[in-house]
């Protein structure tokens, strides 16, 4: 089945440890879809500016990601800049531009809004339970958050939730959202809120899912060299749901496949910069990687995505 990616597209500028990029393709929606696309079709929403380069969006469409759904407005395309520490898990934004992002209203086209599966990035609480109302009969929903939201539109964020399946966000998001320090027990008190399932990303620690199931922990894959940590979260989202969307049955097992499918693209993605470490993959480089990360934790193999 499709996969629903809803979120942004950037120009991203970069410095870490390791590097420097200017303008490099960036936003929740292309790392999502880049790595989802590896597991089935992929429809994207998004806005983009009149400096959007038509080849980006040829390069989607070449991996069998929809692009109907990305709108191109008046103006400049949602630009972000950032610089890393020594300690990547320390991120400071130098400077965010929304242009055309200001006006995002995201529409579905008719063909999208039957699709079962849908991923919806870091936005608006209040856009992003407009995209739910738009959806005729969602089956999986995950969606990611952040502190800017919990922080400045609780009530809105709170709606969105009581709708969603699925819930991404990081230790810190976690425990402010729950109000409580215990991560175990902020994922408890984040369950309670709305969604079934919670995710919660620990950076170069893996994450850690909680069900009605329990709990699961899956630790990173340890990359040789980590050369930019953006995008890893969405890369994560996208290779969870992409698989899951692929999967005739959405259960406990899938749940738990997805997860390590997800860390996998994850591990990809934060070996280059933008997207390079997701667009030249092959479904051999990917089975390689999860067969040996199954046999470092002990993980049964997924079935096939």
């Amino acid at each position: 089945m499709p996969l629903l990616v809803v979120g942004t597209l950037a120009f991203d500028s970069v410095k870490t440890p390791h590097g420097e990029r200017d303008e490099i393709l960036g936003g929740s929606a292309s790392y999502a879809a880049t790595a989802a696309a590896y597991f089935g079709p992929v429809q994207m929403v998004g806005i983009i500016g009149e400096d959007f380069a038509e080849a980006h969006l040829t390069d989607f469409g070449q991996r069998g990601i929809d692009t109907t759904g990305v709108a191109r407005a008046a103006g400049r395309t949602f630009r972000w800049r950032g610089v890393y520490e020594l300690n990547m898990n320390i991120r400071h934004t130098l400077e965010t531009q929304l242009n055309v992002l200001a006006e995002f209203r995201p529409r579905l086209p008719p063909t999208y809004r039957s699709t079962p599966f849908a991923v919806l990035g870091n936005f608006d609480p209040t856009l992003q339970l407009e995209v739910l109302e738009q959806l005729t009969a969602p089956r999986c929903v995950a969606c990611d958050t952040m502190n800017f939201w919990i922080a400045g539109d609780r009530a809105a964020l709170l709606r969105t939730l009581r709708r969603v399946d699925l819930l991404l966000v990081n230790d810190s998001e976690a425990r402010e959202l729950a109000g409580v320090d215990d991560l175990d027990r902020a994922a408890t008190e984040v369950r309670a809120l709305g969604p079934r399932v919670v995710v919660i990303k620990l950076g170069e620690q893996g994450a850690k899912l909680y069900d009605d199931d329990g709990i699961l922990v899956t630790p990173a894959f340890p990359v040789a060299r980590v050369l930019d940590p953006t995008g890893a979260g969405d890369s994560f989202a996208g290779g969870m749901m992409g698989y899951l969307a692929a999967q005739p049955r959405l259960d406990a097992a899938a749940l738990r496949d997805a997860m390590v499918l997800g860390t996998v693209m994850a591990s990809f993605s934060v070996e280059d910069f933008s997207t390079e470490g997701l667009r030249h993959l092959t479904r051999a480089a990917i089975d390689e990687r999860l067969d040996r990360y199954c046999a470092l934790h002990g993980f049964s193999r997924p079935a096939p995505g």
